[in-house]
């Protein structure tokens, strides 16, 4: 599935990384626990969180993540997204909710990354 389509599908405004919609991801992983995603993912993902802070991204770029969707119709400050832009990580902002956001995803083939 690519960034665009994950867009597209949560219905998201794109913050920031607009020349890299089309890069593929395989799985997506929903936390506001930043020590989870670093515990238990273990492919390159997609980060769903309702956290707006510094931290998400650098979990995201430590995690070789392509794209943080905030959701709950979340929006990062300027420092996060300068952040972001100079990590070339995507970031998306959705109204869903986290566990619908997930569900949707989940409804249309992309699954978690955690470890087994």
């Amino acid at each position: 599935m690519t960034v665009r389509e994950i867009q597209e599908i949560l219905s998201a405004e794109v913050i920031c990384g607009e020349d890299f919609l089309d890069r593929e991801v395989f799985s997506a992983c929903g936390s506001d626990m930043m020590s989870d995603v670093l515990a238990y993912v273990k492919e390159q993902a997609v980060l769903l969180s309702g956290l707006v802070n510094p931290q998400v991204v650098r979990t995201a770029e430590m995690m070789d993540m392509q794209c943080i969707v905030f959701v709950r119709g979340k929006h990062p400050d300027e420092s996060i997204i300068g952040l972001a832009r100079d990590r070339d990580i995507v970031l998306l902002s959705t109204q869903l909710p986290m566990f619908a956001a997930c569900g949707m995803l989940y409804e249309k083939g992309l699954r978690g990354g955690t470890i087994q």
